[in-house]
């Protein structure tokens, strides 16, 4: 109801607005709206100073249970470009795209430019093989690299028909950022062939999918994906303990952003560190203060997974 109440309201309230007034920056560039970190990132990178930018997940602020306001709404319809993810946490967004309500605002969706992978619906049954794939795509894309190049390319040519003028801008920013994408890539490699072992283990929810698949490495969870469960099965919690003594794991991941209680009881009774992985959906309010970017975020977890992978 409170989806369909912030509709129709966006829709009052365009009826005062003209259909082109705003899109273009009052310096000349073009208005965009991120719904999220990873999309924000990635138009600051290639878009430079010829972008107005708005992000609509505010830092800390979990991504799961984002619901626009009416001034979200408006931001939007008065852009030149949209940017969300396409996944199932942006229900409101396919909502907000079925109504007709955007005019003339440039819409793009992640999950169109990314090769995906359907999200696995089990925490830990990819020991050995990957599991039964679950009936909807994980909307983690950003979290490979290579992804993230094909993301890069498709924004980067999305902005040039947007605002020709700026097309080479464009280009030379998006060039130099893939070319910290592959760097980072290869290192990623580097790090999984020269290891001594490949098994990560998460005291947490698990949006790495795209990651492990991409270097070949296996997991273990406390939670698929991002499920939305609080409490672990004990017999999980059971498992992950005697999985880390087994296989003499050094380190128990958390997400960003996550208390890491359950990483933290797990390394009690096993002598692990606790470390986390950086899945980049949202931020802290001090990292986005700071200027972490997408790229730094990833250069942290590749000193993390050196500790962990050995």
């Amino acid at each position: 109801m409170r989806r369909a109440a912030l509709i129709l309201l966006l829709a009052l309230l365009l009826l005062t607005l003209p259909a082109c007034a705003g899109k273009e920056a009052e310096a000349g560039g073009l208005k965009a709206v991120a719904t999220a970190f990873p999309e924000y990132d990635l138009l600051r990178a290639i878009g430079g100073e010829r972008l107005e930018l708005t992000l609509l997940l505010k830092p800390g602020t979990e991504a799961h249970s984002f619901e626009p306001t009416p001034q979200d709404l408006l931001a939007i319809r008065s852009a030149a470009l949209f940017v969300y993810g396409g996944g199932e946490s942006d229900v409101w967004a396919k909502r907000l795209l079925d109504s007709g309500e955007l005019g003339d605002t440039a819409v793009f969706a992640l999950l169109d430019h990314a090769l995906l992978r359907r999200e696995e619906t089990e925490a830990y049954m990819t020991l050995e093989e990957a599991g039964e794939e679950g009936d909807v795509y994980d909307e983690h894309v950003w979290t490979s690299p290579r992804n993230v190049i094909l993301l890069t390319e498709a924004l980067r040519d999305t902005l040039a028909d947007l605002d020709p003028a700026g097309a080479e801008e464009y280009a030379a920013n998006a060039e130099a950022y893939i070319a910290k994408l592959q760097t980072l890539d290869e290192d990623f490699r580097a790090l999984k062939d020269s290891a001594a072992r490949d098994l990560l283990v998460f005291g947490d929810r698990f949006p790495f999918l795209y990651f492990v698949r991409e270097y070949g490495l296996r997991y273990a969870a406390a939670f698929p994906g991002c499920a939305g469960e609080t409490d672990a099965n004990p017999a999980t919690v059971a498992y992950l303990i005697d999985l880390v003594k087994e296989e003499s794991i050094p380190v128990v991941f958390k997400c960003d952003l996550s208390a890491g209680k359950l990483a933290a009881t797990i390394a009690e009774a096993t002598g692990a560190k606790v470390l986390t992985l950086y899945s980049a959906h949202t931020v802290s309010k001090a990292d986005f203060d700071a200027g972490e970017t997408l790229l730094t975020l990833m250069e942290r977890n590749l000193a993390s997974l050196r500790e962990a992978l050995g």
